[in-house]
């Protein structure tokens, strides 16, 4: 009897989850060609595909390619990094399409040792399209060495096969879970803002609507403000206080606006980005530095300033410097150090969010400075 009232509590278990993952599979999904954002040749076909046989084998349906291409072609659909408010509608609408994978390829070397980060998203269709998903991975075949450089990975498809493993699972646990689990990871201090600034009015109980401005690009990488923009709504996504809205709509407002954003975010620019969005916090800021290396010598650096404006007091509600390279803090063996910008920048860009939420002071330096941004 025992046995029978344990066998039936199993079976609810499995019932539940084979209807969760039923309800996933009903999901379908249009996955847009990868966003080259790392201006080197890169298998960008081979990730997309990397995307469409795993979620295939895992019976989810998946727009085929054909269909695809007559859709763009029809919508005449050249940006592939978003999706705005009119094409999310189409999606719906003409084809039944529920998301849309996005995924922008942030660096790719096939050199020894290999490297690649990437971030994806998924976003929803219909008339009020928002950000369902989101997740990035940085790997360089270094990463873990271990005894005798038995760790080492050399072969760059590898180096893909693995972040797509982790991308494409995190992708089929969302589908099949509808749950976006966020993962608290281990924070290092060194990564921190080096100086930074928080008003009061930023409360740590609000829920923010929030813009993420391309930031201006003063660095000799291409694309280092696009890539940013993406580590900040990848980071501050996994906080349930902020609602982001994504770059292919912010794209779309701005173009209609025919905004000018020379040397960063004016105050009338800011009122009018506003008012179109409905946002209550615009993010915006610079670029000084963003440096990946290729091989074995060098060192990643990256270097940033942030700006926050609040919609209500119009006025900027945090600022912060940010800068490190990939041996800080490392003395003994390469034990702590960082490959990859991508690794890096999404720590420092994780910290700012946790500094933001969580300090209900002004924020102090590592240094035991204090800046106010004017």
């Amino acid at each position: 009897m025992v046995f029978l009232i344990l066998s039936g509590f199993v079976s609810a278990e499995e019932i539940g989850k084979k209807d969760s993952l039923e309800s996933g599979r009903k999901f379908n999904i249009a996955i847009y060609p990868v966003e080259n954002l790392s201006a080197t040749p890169a298998p960008l076909m081979e990730i997309k595909q990397a995307f469409v046989e795993r979620l295939k084998k895992q019976g989810f349906h998946v727009l085929n390619e054909e269909d695809l291409e007559k859709f763009m072609a029809k919508h005449r659909i050249r940006y592939i990094g978003g999706i705005d408010r009119g094409i999310a509608k189409a999606f719906k609408e003409e084809i039944g399409i529920d998301g849309v994978l996005i995924t922008s390829l942030e660096l790719y070397s096939g050199m020894n040792p290999p490297k690649i980060a990437l971030i994806s998203r998924l976003v929803s269709t219909g008339a009020s399209p928002f950000i369902l998903w989101i997740d990035n991975v940085g790997l360089a075949g270094d990463d873990s060495p271990g005894i005798l450089g038995l760790g080492l990975i050399e072969d760059p498809k590898a180096l893909v096969e693995k972040a797509m493993k982790s991308m494409a699972g995190s992708l089929i646990s969302y589908l099949s879970t509808r749950t976006d689990e966020r993962i608290d990871r281990d924070l290092k201090s060194k990564f921190q803002p080096k100086i930074a600034y928080k008003s009061p009015a930023l409360g740590p109980d609000g829920k923010y609507v929030v813009a993420v401005l391309p930031f201006l690009n003063r660095s000799e990488r291409k694309y280092a403000g696009e890539i940013l923009v993406l580590h900040f709504i990848r980071q501050l996504k996994r906080f349930n206080h902020f609602d982001i809205i994504d770059p292919g709509i912010l794209r779309q407002e701005l173009l209609g606006l025919r905004v000018i954003m020379e040397d960063g975010v004016s105050l009338a620019n800011a009122d009018a980005i506003f008012a179109i969005l409905d946002a209550d916090i615009i993010v915006s800021g610079r670029v000084m530095d963003y440096q990946d290396h290729q091989g074995i010598w060098g060192k990643p650096k990256v270097d940033f300033s942030t700006v926050l404006i609040e919609r209500k007091s119009r006025q900027v509600v945090w600022g912060s410097n940010s800068y490190n390279e990939g041996d800080d803090g490392v003395f003994f063996f390469d034990r702590g150090r960082v490959n990859t910008a991508h690794a890096m920048a999404s720590q420092m860009v994780q910290w700012i969010g946790e500094k933001i939420l969580r300090d209900p002071k002004r924020v102090e330096g590592a240094k035991g400075s204090r800046g106010q941004v004017k």
